[in-house]
């Protein structure tokens, strides 16, 4: 077959055809799949299931060529080049329903937005940003093909959709003779019979191809988008898409587009911070810590039994002072704003989404994902049939029983591995509190006690707190890993059957557990630590064995930002890490010896086959990544208003990597449709609902903003409200001699302090609660359900005031419906006058032959 086709088309031996090239050796038809296979001694199975599978494919009309596994530069790997004909494009376009150009654009762009020269440098040329022009589209049909813009039937379809229509077919087509259900070209990647598949990338990624022919998309995409010194340019979105498909082009307009959004928090984050910096010197409860006078000469309760000694309050004096940076005025202002801010994301993007939607031809794109995307493995697994009422066609189903089985077990599988992070929490904690006494007992003696610097930096507590954070940074990292594969398989065993269905089923699951595994730290710091201690005398222990942990007398909040930072910034780090460095290394190991073969002798098609695969799930981890941080910068934001500038930071490298390593790193994946980023919309506005809770819960309960407030407004004895004497106001006084033998230190003074409100010793009620307490408990809760109000409020009516689609979106789609029917009534209408002209003509030839014929009979 390739002898004869070289021959056909003209190009004997003479034209050498360069391996660096997307054609066939003809030069003429383009190659749109590649498949690679090792053709192994003991492979007979697998040599029958080739055989008949390119047997198949070719009764399809895909037509092949086969690369020599003495072509290859590893001397054992063969290469099916797969080229679809037109006729096979148009049949497959139809049924797939792919929308295709029938008429320019007539409706004119909106006028150019006043001072619009500023942006001048942030543009990138023309012809990158709209590689294509502007047509009104409608769904392809095989039997109208003069209704359609179609100027050369070889470039009509883009190379992703010829792509995308080639994996469908590769999808369905049968591999035995015996079972007709034993098909796809997944099963044959799993069992062997194929090494790999994939479509092309049109060019190297540093230089133009020299086929004047080739697109060289893929250059323009490097030149332009995946170099990290365009990290301020704009991202060519509709090269992106027409490269790579609307899947992987959605994703990156939702990163491009939070990205810009993080900057507007990242700048008010930023100033609250400063904020906190320029107010430094009216932090007068700090002074009072620090103060000899007073901090000094308070005695506080010891923090552990035994290990630990009474401690002055003075020694808290730089904690105390680091945790003004973030617990001040600007944190109330900067949790509201962060509650209105997330609205305002959300409901943007809708927008920039439904005009994506438009623009890339995905209104009415729902029903064919459901329709026509029916997964391979859900048409094998499932044997039963019944017949659909829409179609009137027998379908694949699963029975209800074996559904409810499945989800069951899959389900109890989830609720296993969230109960073992739980467990894994605890183990956390118990190390939280056995190692505390431990440090103290270290430090207690250590040289660097006598270090201004050192000594006032490494307390117990700061050691503590770093070590657990960063073992439960390890333990997080180590859980997903394992986590991952467990999801796939339950995901896998549950059979959904479109591939929306899938990926939903994966993401919940996957969410849910990281959701847990990663903020579940956070909250302990947030919520639960300190809350219950008990009070000298009657601490309460956990298992009865460690007693619970208090917080520093300036509250949790600088323990809640350590917390914070370690996890996103590790969680971050470690994976810019996995998704660049990792790629890179197994790409420069697996082509180490290709690199100095030149350019005509190392194939196009090794290149590729040499880089890394790009997975179906791929996609879905870049958003479940994004997706965690984007938790990390709401739920938490109060207690670090530095989260959204650290997020935009990494998130301006995550767009250039990622864009780097789709172009330079990975195989070219394989076009899919997607008009939406799916049910992480979702996830994304559940979060933004709690994330207004935990802010608020935060506030009230994590930091030391409410006591502060109550104590300047109600119980400050000046006239005028001032924060002097706040600080003995909040403390406790017990008296030592009643601290239980079995817990006192060896050491001690008198009186002894600890951060509580109750009645002092020798009072009729000592020991409980002050009427202080109860006051701001009710503060407290009343601040909460104020602040969930006003924020539910203003997000509810910003939402309501926001329309989800741009007026001038909706008049084109509107206009481009409007004129398909009226183009489609006006060809049917051409269509039907030349038909009747025809059998006119027909008739009136008829009926002359007719008239010859009578006239010949009367003659004779």
């Amino acid at each position: 077959f390739d002898k004869n086709s070289i021959e056909m088309t003209g190009f004997g031996p003479q034209k050498l055809q360069s391996k660096d090239s997307v054609y066939f050796r003809d030069g003429v038809r383009r190659i749109d799949f590649i498949l690679s296979y090792i053709d192994d001694k003991d492979g007979e199975k697998k040599q029958d299931r080739r055989k008949e599978f390119e047997a198949n494919l070719q009764k399809i009309g895909l037509e092949l060529e086969t690369e020599d596994k003495s072509e290859s530069e590893d001397g054992r790997t063969y290469f099916l080049k797969i080229h679809v004909p037109w006729e096979v494009l148009a049949t497959y376009a139809d049924v797939l329903k792919i929308k295709v150009p029938f008429k320019a654009n007539d409706i004119p762009d909106k006028k150019e937005v006043p001072l619009s020269w500023l942006c001048t440098p942030y543009r990138l040329p023309e012809h990158v940003m709209q590689p294509e022009p502007d047509y009104f589209t409608a769904t392809f049909d095989k039997s109208k093909i003069d209704f359609f813009l179609i100027e050369d039937k070889e470039t009509f379809f883009p190379p992703s959709t010829r792509s995308r229509i080639v994996y469908y077919i590769l999808s369905r087509c049968s591999y035995s003779k015996e079972d007709k259900d034993k098909k796809g070209i997944k099963r044959l990647l799993n069992n062997g019979t194929y090494v790999a598949a994939f479509p092309l990338h049109d060019c190297r990624y540093w230089t133009k191809s020299i086929d004047a022919n080739c697109e060289s998309e893929r250059y323009a995409l490097y030149k332009y988008w995946a170099r990290f010194s365009s990290f301020y340019k704009e991202q060519p979105l509709n090269l992106v898409r027409k490269y790579y498909g609307e899947k992987i082009g959605i994703y990156f307009a939702w990163l491009g587009f939070y990205t810009e959004m993080l900057s507007y928090a990242a700048v008010v984050g930023l100033l609250c911070f400063i904020y906190g910096l320029a107010t430094f010197d009216e932090n007068v409860w700090s002074k009072e810590i620090c103060n000899e006078t007073i901090g000094g000469q308070i005695i506080m309760c010891p923090l552990c039994d035994k290990k630990c000694g009474y401690w002055k309050l003075s020694t808290t004096c730089s904690s105390s002072w680091q945790s003004y940076l973030f617990d001040n005025t600007a944190t109330l202002f900067f949790a509201i704003f962060m509650g209105i801010w997330v609205t305002l994301f959300l409901e943007f993007w809708k927008r920039r989404q439904a005009r994506l939607e438009y623009e890339w031809d995905l209104v009415d794109m729902e029903e064919e994902q459901q329709q026509m995307q029916l997964r391979p493995e859900y048409e094998i697994k499932c044997t039963h049939r019944r017949l659909n009422q829409v179609t009137q066609e027998m379908e694949p189903y699963l029975p209800l029983t074996s559904k409810c089985a499945r989800s069951v077990l899959s389900g109890a599988t989830v609720l296993f591995w969230i109960s073992l992070i739980f467990a894994c929490i605890i183990a956390v904690i118990v190390y939280r509190l056995a190692v505390f006494a431990a440090f103290a007992g270290i430090m207690k003696d250590s040289p660097t006690n006598n270090m201004d610097l050192i000594g006032n930096l490494i307390t117990p507590q700061f050691a503590t707190s770093v070590t657990a954070s960063c073992l439960n940074f390890i333990i997080i990292m180590v859980l997903n890993f394992l986590y991952e594969h467990v999801a796939i398989k339950i995901t896998d065993m549950e059979v959904p059957r479109t591939h929306v269905e899938y990926e939903n089923k994966l993401t919940v699951k996957m969410f849910l557990f990281q959701f847990v595994n990663y903020y579940s730290s956070c909250f302990y710091v947030a919520f639960f630590k300190g809350k219950f201690v008990g009070y000298p005398g009657d601490y309460s222990y956990m298992f009865g064995k460690w007693r619970n942990e208090e917080c520093e007398p300036g509250g949790c909040l600088i323990e809640l930002t350590t917390q914070l930072v370690i996890v996103m910034v590790g969680k971050q780090v470690w994976g810019n890490i996995q998704e660049a460095l990792v790629p890179w290394l197994r790409n420069w190991w697996v082509s180490r010896s290709a690199r100095s073969h030149p350019e005509s002798l190392y194939s196009r098609w090794e290149q590729d086959h040499d880089l890394q695969s790009f997975s179906q799930l791929g996609l879905f981890y870049e958003y479940l990544e994004m997706v965690i941080q984007f938790g990390f910068i709401t739920l938490f934001v109060a207690s670090f208003p530095l989260a959204p500038l650290l997020a935009l930071m990494n998130n301006i490298l995550e767009v250039r990597v990622d864009a780097w390593k789709f172009t330079t790193q990975f195989r070219r994946p394989v076009a899919a449709k997607a008009h939406s980023i799916g049910v992480w919309d979702e996830i994304l506005n559940m979060i933004a609902v709690f994330s207004v809770v935990t802010n608020a819960f935060i506030v009230a309960f994590t930091s030391d903003m409410i006591p502060r407030l109550v104590y300047k407004y109600a119980y400050h004895l000046d006239t005028e409200s001032t924060m002097e004497g706040y600080i003995n106001n909040s403390l406790s006084v017990f008296n030592i001699s009643e601290i239980p033998e079995k817990n006192r230190p060896e050491d001690g003074e008198n009186p002894d302090w600890y951060r509580d409100y109750r009645y002092p010793p020798g009072h009729e009620k000592q020991y409980t609660y002050t009427m202080q307490f109860w006051h701001i408990f009710a503060a407290k809760f009343a601040f909460i359900i104020i602040m969930e109000h006003v924020v539910f409020v203003v997000k509810f009516f910003v939402a309501w005031l926001i329309p989800d689609v741009p007026s001038d979106v909706e008049a084109r789609t509107k206009r481009e419906r409007y004129l398909i029917q009226e183009y489609l009534h006006n060809y049917e209408l051409e269509k039907l006058k030349i038909q009747l002209s025809q059998n006119q003509n027909e008739s009136h030839v008829s009926s002359k032959k007719c008239l010859h014929k009578g006239k010949v009979g009367l003659i004779d």
